[in-house]
């Protein structure tokens, strides 16, 4: 019973909204989803930000920004995104090319965060210079790298954090 009340108030919003919806078959629910819950939306493109709008969003706090380096599994990207909004990121920039995007099965990863946290793409160096020249402190994880103690200043200020890829870690930028 609950959940023909929320496909009810799915419906209402959708015609408060003139969104138009069509009725289809199960099994061609399934083929678009696996676990689609017998409902689906069609949407456009994901609306990337940039790294400006990043800024913009983190000027009334010390900017903690998520600079992902070529990360490929889906997976690994939502699980960033989720714990990137859920320890307060301002927001995440991948690169333009040879990474993981936005894909249904990121956003899915993500459990909706995607929806919240602004993702820019851009050329990570010049994204790098580009928060460097707004004072960010832009740090990369390494696992052979040296260690930062948590109280440092590196720490408490403002941060871009660099994580590399899954394979490969960090790439010479």
């Amino acid at each position: 019973m609950q959940e023909k009340g929320k496909l009810s108030e799915i419906l209402n919003l959708a015609q408060k909204n003139k969104i138009k919806v069509s009725r289809v078959p199960r099994t061609k629910l399934d083929k678009i989803h696996q676990n689609n819950q017998g409902i689906v939306a069609e949407v456009g493109e994901y609306p990337y930000s940039d790294v400006v709008e990043i800024l913009e969003k983190s000027k009334e706090e010390l900017p903690f920004i998520l600079i992902l380096d070529s990360l490929q599994d889906p997976q690994n990207f939502g699980t960033l995104i989720r714990t990137a909004e859920a320890v307060g990121v301002h927001g995440i920039i991948i690169p333009l090319a040879r990474a993981v995007e936005v894909t249904p099965a990121v956003v899915n990863a993500s459990s909706g965060a995607s929806e919240h946290m602004l993702i820019a793409k851009s050329n990570l160096s010049q994204a790098i210079d580009a928060l460097k020249d707004n004072e960010v402190w832009v740090v990369g994880l390494d696992q052979s790298g040296m260690e930062i103690e948590s109280n440092s200043r590196h720490v408490r200020g403002t941060l871009g954090l660099v994580v590399g890829s899954e394979g490969e870690g960090l790439h010479e930028l």
